[in-house]
């Protein structure tokens, strides 16, 4: 029954996108969890903001391109759309990647793909992709070894090999696991490598992750790789019936003049902010009070501490003339101390 074990990359890569897999079901994403694009529609018009000072930073080119990596069932390429300035949308060419096949009824200004087009002019942006891209894990042995976990179907794991090579170059400078037993981590260089050739499609503008995140400084000790069903948590099975997931460590990913912020600071400086409107507005406009107190839940909910605001943003300027200079102008100078 050998046959049956393999690391936890393999399983979850089947599990997830093989011609059974997770991914290819008809609900989608949104049909067991609920990402910050689903949250409100405030989220899709801060993105199409983003995209708009990319096209300033850009000078306006002819085409301006949107890439919504992993796109789900097109609902955050869609909102952007619907949120640009007129002569902007006029411009842009937007394109969703996703492996499932193209929604019945998506917008037909909107391009499906499989993989990203080359050569971007514009943002490419990816709401809860990294995580997707499935990782070995490893485990410490009692012999205070680092070893990749194997997995069946059913989620029965046991150890297997060391870890070494280039895995093991990649724990000992983004997860160091000290040797007492049970310590685990999610090993990120197959994510390090997918962020690198999305930012590689991108010519000039920026490119932008957007995840659960950790940092080198705070890693789990236990990692994180859990399941979703129907909206809930539940135990990682690798026969297609959940999502798989684990955090990303946005960190590692980053290459050269790339930047991780929190949700919260990356939205408050592209205008999300969810202060209450003056309780004036309820007596002299009593609809647009209740309408700004809508608005204002939904912003708090994508800002809020120890929810969607802590995600981390990792973004990625390419080919602009100042890198971190860009990404001053492009978020309003953020603060240092607000960074992850």
């Amino acid at each position: 029954m050998k046959d049956d074990w393999s690391g936890w990359r393999a399983a979850a890569e089947a599990a997830l996108y093989g011609p059974e897999g997770f991914y290819r079901r008809p609900e989608g994403p949104a049909g067991h969890f609920r990402t910050s694009v689903h949250a409100s529609p405030l989220y899709a018009e801060a993105v199409a903001g983003l995209l708009c000072r990319v096209d300033a930073a850009l000078g306006h080119p002819p085409a301006l391109d949107f890439v919504d990596m992993a796109a789900g069932r097109g609902e955050l390429v869609t909102g952007v759309l619907a949120a640009l300035p007129e002569e902007v949308a006029a411009r842009t060419r937007a394109c969703a990647v996703e492996l499932a096949s193209r929604p019945p009824g998506l917008d037909h200004r909107i391009e499906w793909l499989s993989e990203p087009p080359r050569a971007i002019d514009g943002l490419l942006f990816a709401n809860e992709w990294l995580d997707n891209v499935p990782v070995e894990v490893a485990e410490v042995d009692r012999a205070g070894v680092a070893r990749r976990v194997l997995v069946r179907r059913d989620g029965t794991e046991l150890l297997g090999e060391a870890v070494a090579g280039a895995e093991a170059d990649w724990l000992a400078r983004w997860w160091p696991l000290p040797p007492e037993e049970g310590l685990r981590a999610e090993i990120g260089l197959p994510r390090d490598e997918a962020w690198a050739d999305a930012v590689a499609t991108v010519a000039r503008g920026l490119a932008v992750a957007v995840d659960y995140a950790h940092s080198r400084a705070a890693r789990p000790p236990f990692g994180t790789l859990t399941g979703f069903r129907g909206g809930r948590g539940t135990m990682p099975v690798p026969d297609g019936s959940c999502d798989i997931t684990a955090h990303v460590a946005l960190d590692a990913c980053a290459l050269p003049g790339g930047r991780v912020l929190t949700q919260r600071t990356a939205l408050h400086a592209l205008g999300v902010r969810g202060a209450r409107p003056p309780l004036t507005l309820a007596t002299t406009h009593p609809a647009a009070y209740v309408r700004a107190l809508a608005s204002a839940g939904e912003a708090a909910e994508l800002t809020a501490p120890g929810g969607l605001g802590d995600f981390g943003w990792l973004l990625q300027p390419v080919a602009l003339a100042d890198g971190a200079e860009a990404l001053g102008a492009l978020l309003v100078d953020v603060p240092d101390h607000e960074e992850q």
